[in-house]
């Protein structure tokens, strides 16, 4: 069985000799060296023209291979869950010419947020920024962006107004009228909107949301979560305190 470094440079070697891929790199836990032994390993390929998913499929690796734009469309277009050697890998197409747009995008302080499965609050458009700058090149070359400063001025206001209309929203169509669920969903969102502005306040850049309000400072959420009942009056407190406690961390970031 191939060791992690064998194992990672036959895969690495493996996408880069598909047709189109220009560059191939290295995410999640294990770019950032946060692993632990059976952390999934996540790879990005890069491709300049025309990808076609089916040259992944004629590697014969087993697992699911989707669409260009399966995943949704957007800047997050789409990708393959598969098995090498016993191994459970991720595969994300990364089309170089819309990574480039959102590059000089992010630079002049513009973006726009995409819903995406798995992120309560969506993604920005400069996700696919961020890798570049965290994950690790394994094939061929990329940029390494610092975090534009015209971002940092455009990004934080963007996310905590969109927090503060989430659950002023709540707060009226659902905490009022004893809606616990849908108020639970808006508090948790609203926590990853507001962490998303304190993050990119500090020039952070975010790739997912897994350790969002973690690396916000915001576990406090936990506990108003943790009490919420049914009852209007309990449910409009909890939409009051979650909005105090952001706007204390938005200011003081």
């Amino acid at each position: 069985m191939r060791g992690d470094d064998e194992f990672r440079d036959h895969v690495a070697d493996t996408l880069a000799g598909l047709p189109a891929v220009r560059a191939v790199a290295l995410g999640g836990s294990r770019a950032t060296g946060a692993n632990d032994p059976d952390s999934d390993w996540d790879f990005a390929i890069y491709y300049r023209g025309r990808f076609d998913p089916q040259d992944l499929r004629a590697v014969g690796w087993p697992g699911e291979i989707s669409p260009i734009g399966g995943w949704g469309g957007g800047v997050f277009n789409g990708g393959a869950w598969l098995e090498v050697d016993g191994r459970h890998i991720d595969v994300h197409y990364r089309d170089l010419d819309d990574v480039e747009h959102q590059l000089a995008e992010a630079r002049a302080g513009r973006f726009h947020i995409e819903g995406l499965i798995f992120h309560l609050a969506g993604i920005p458009s400069y996700l696919v920024v961020a890798e570049l700058a965290i994950n690790q090149v394994l094939r061929g070359e990329l940029e390494r962006p610092e975090f534009p400063d015209a971002l940092r001025k455009t990004a934080p206001e963007r996310w905590w107004g969109a927090a503060q209309l989430t659950l002023g929203y709540a707060r009226h169509a659902h905490a009022e009228r004893g809606h616990l669920a849908e108020t639970a969903g808006a508090i948790g969102t609203a926590a990853c909107q507001a962490a998303h502005a304190a993050l990119a306040d500090r020039g952070e850049w975010v790739t997912n949301e897994k350790r969002l309000l973690d690396r916000a400072g915001l576990r406090e959420v936990d506990a108003v979560a943790a009490g919420l009942t049914a009852e209007p009056e309990v449910l409009t407190k909890a939409v009051d305190d979650v909005l105090e406690l952001l706007d204390a961390l938005v200011a003081a970031d």
